[in-house]
């Protein structure tokens, strides 16, 4: 009994055994199978955010085949390029690993044993042709990217290779004025440096079409002035202004284009602090961030205005045609310098020459206007010549600017208030001035290389360019009686006809760099 007691025992213990290791093996075969099934449903609907990994794409090929493409791309639609690109990349990677995964739905065994070694071995391997590849296309892309990046700076050489040798082969000051939307190169209003002299629209000019005019020269298209650029070429530089009120009109514009490139406008400023233009001998504007200076220094005549004593002890005012202007020494040195003059010289004094132009001591009884502008603009030419170092300073003389009085002059009743468009055919032009050709016969004559802004023509044509009676604000009780008879003919209403002037200007500075990259390529190249 006892004996059988035991034999039963020891049974079910091995059948309790038994049955226990059976449901074990049961229970961790659903396990498995429940872990694998949850781990294919992961992947599938997570993707990697590695896209090129070949368990992502094993997972993803076979997906797409029993998912509807459609779904597909509303989900994975971020990776369609990636998952093409790796597709190609990877083509015999991907059939191979879908064959692998599919076989092992049939056998969890050789899943277990055979998929997930191979698999992770294929990886490896997969993963290193991945990045061989991946490696080879960057490389090919940034070769690529190399290769456009030389193609557009050699296009970008040879488009400004063209231009240079059109604008060298140019004469800016043949041609005509043409509408263009794109301008002015400032809004009005944009610069409260400008002078109320010259500033028309706040002073309540009601049209607006002059500003809209570009200059065109028959033989080439001037480059639209790029204050950035010009900035760059004028870095640590004193660039200055020599001459009259006119002058002062083109000095007000340069410094109205340039400042309105620079971000921070508390760094432009006038060295003693003034705000406005009149009753001084010299300005300076400096451009703080670029160590550049464009100064202005008052001399009309180009030459000394002279009071000499009389024999009763009173002092009579003369021009010495001898001398050059007082200021003279203080921008001899300046880097550029843009010599003018030219409307002073139609005023009575000088037009009528009587006991007016002295040299030394003498002073003419009367003398012809253009003898003596000859007489001064020979002073001045001579103190170039001598002072003037041309391996550091580039000098520059604009010729006359035209006025536009209609029905007498600037202090007769003069007008041309009525002037909006400008004129169109050159046979309305006035005859050239005779003192611009004796200008050019002088600089001909000159040692020093002088590069000519013969302005004259280009300006014939702007009879709407001038502020006429919106010259100020503010009219005096005789300007309020009779408005009409203080006009301004003879300036310019900015923004407006000086702008082009700069423009050229910026013109010549952009050959001047090219011709000097030029001549050290070929001294290095020697």
């Amino acid at each position: 009994m006892a004996e059988s007691t035991k034999h039963v025992t020891h049974l079910n213990i091995k059948s309790f055994s038994s049955v226990l290791k059976t449901r074990k093996t049961i229970a961790f075969t659903y396990a498995f199978m429940l872990a694998f099934v949850s781990l294919t449903v992961f992947l599938a609907f997570s993707p990697s955010s590695n896209a090129s990994s070949p368990w992502f794409t094993n997972i993803f090929t076979t997906k797409t085949s029993t998912f509807d493409s459609s779904i597909f791309s509303f989900f994975f639609h971020n990776t369609t390029t990636s998952s093409s690109t790796f597709s190609n990349t990877f083509g015999n990677t991907s059939r191979s690993n879908s064959n692998t995964f599919q076989s092992s739905k049939s056998n969890t065994t050789t899943f277990k044993a055979t998929h997930v070694g191979n698999k992770t071995q294929n990886s490896l391997n997969t993963s290193k042709d991945a990045v061989s590849t991946t490696n080879q296309t960057s490389s090919h892309v940034s070769d690529e990217f190399k290769h456009q990046k030389k193609m557009n700076q050699t296009a970008s050489m040879k488009d400004e290779i063209h231009m240079m040798e059109s604008l060298m082969k140019c004469d800016f000051f043949d041609g005509k004025w043409i509408k263009d939307e794109s301008y002015p190169l400032y809004k009005p209003g944009s610069c409260n440096l400008i002078d109320e002299q010259f500033s028309c629209i706040n002073n309540g000019r009601p049209d607006k079409d002059y500003q809209k005019l570009k200059w065109k020269p028959k033989g080439c298209s001037l480059p639209r002035l790029d204050g950035h650029k010009m900035l760059d070429l004028l870095r640590g530089k004193r660039l200055v202004f020599v001459g009259d009120s006119i002058n002062r009109n083109m000095w007000e514009s340069l410094i109205c284009i340039l400042r309105n490139s620079v971000k921070d406008k508390s760094k432009v400023f006038e060295a003693n602090g003034r705000v406005h233009f009149k009753g001084e001998s010299s300005y300076s504007f400096i451009f703080k961030d670029y160590n550049f200076s464009v100064e202005l220094f008052v001399s009309p005549f180009l030459v000394q205005e002279w009071e000499m004593l009389v024999k009763n002890g009173t002092k009579k005012e003369t021009l010495r045609l001898d001398l050059v202007g007082r200021s003279s020494n203080q921008y001899k040195d300046a880097d550029i310098i843009i010599f003018n003059t030219g409307h002073w010289w139609t005023h009575d004094k000088t037009s009528k020459g009587k006991d007016y132009y002295q040299e030394g001591s003498h002073v003419y009884n009367e003398l012809n206007v253009l003898e003596a502008f000859r007489k001064a603009i020979t002073t001045w030419s001579r103190w170039v010549d001598a002072n003037i170092n041309t391996s550091k300073s580039m000098v520059f003389f604009r010729g006359y600017s035209s006025s536009h009085f209609s029905g007498g002059q600037w202090n007769s009743g003069g007008q041309c208030n009525s002037e909006i468009v400008p004129i169109k055919n050159e046979k309305y032009l006035r005859q050239y001035p005779p003192k611009m050709r004796v200008l050019e016969k002088v600089l001909r004559n000159m040692k020093t290389r002088v590069t000519y802004l013969n302005v004259t023509k280009m300006t014939d044509f702007r009879k709407d360019g001038h502020p006429s009676i919106y010259r100020k604000q503010n009219l005096s009780p005789d300007e309020r009686k009779s408005p009409l008879m203080y006009q301004d003919c003879s300036h310019w209403c900015l923004p407006g006809v000086p702008d082009t002037w700069n423009e050229i200007l910026y013109a010549e500075l952009l050959m001047k760099q090219y011709q000097y990259r030029n001549q050290n390529q070929n001294q290095n190249q020697h």
